[in-house]
């Protein structure tokens, strides 16, 4: 058993995507839009949203999370009540990943050595998706 996140993004995906794979090497291994699903007589798409994306898959390192444009309701709220945390391989990745992520972004929490890693972050990026970034700690042996 393993957990995926699911991130909607109310009408913003695309721009998102297309963001961390520039900026993270993300890939997106599969996109659907709204136009692209079976006709539903009950539940038609709502006007507006056909170009929407209505699922995809992206690949981000060895993780694989899915992510949607989800009602692009103008009333919806910000995202809150998680984060994801990107563990880097080094500190120079882990700085560049916070740094990209951090642009036109909010800082919640400065890259930085800490106790528990020699580098650590907190951001909430342009898309309203809160991130912590972060490096391995390293065990003695």
């Amino acid at each position: 058993m393993y957990v995926q996140p699911y991130v909607f993004f109310n009408g913003r995906c695309e721009e998102a995507l297309k963001y961390y794979c520039e900026k993270l090497g993300a890939e997106i291994t599969f996109q659907m839009r709204y136009k692209d699903a079976p006709p539903d007589a009950q539940a038609g798409i709502r006007p507006g949203i056909e170009d929407k994306i209505m699922h995809a898959a992206i690949k981000l390192g060895s993780t694989i999370w899915m992510a949607s444009d989800g009602h692009c309701d103008p009333d919806a709220g910000s995202m809150n009540g998680f984060s994801l945390s990107l563990t880097a391989d080094d500190d120079a990745s882990a700085k560049k990943y916070f740094d990209a992520l951090a642009d036109g972004g909010q800082v919640m929490m400065p890259f930085q050595p800490t106790f528990w890693s020699k580098g650590f972050g907190m951001l909430v990026d342009r898309f309203g998706l809160a991130w912590m970034v972060g490096v391995p700690e390293e065990h003695e042996s």
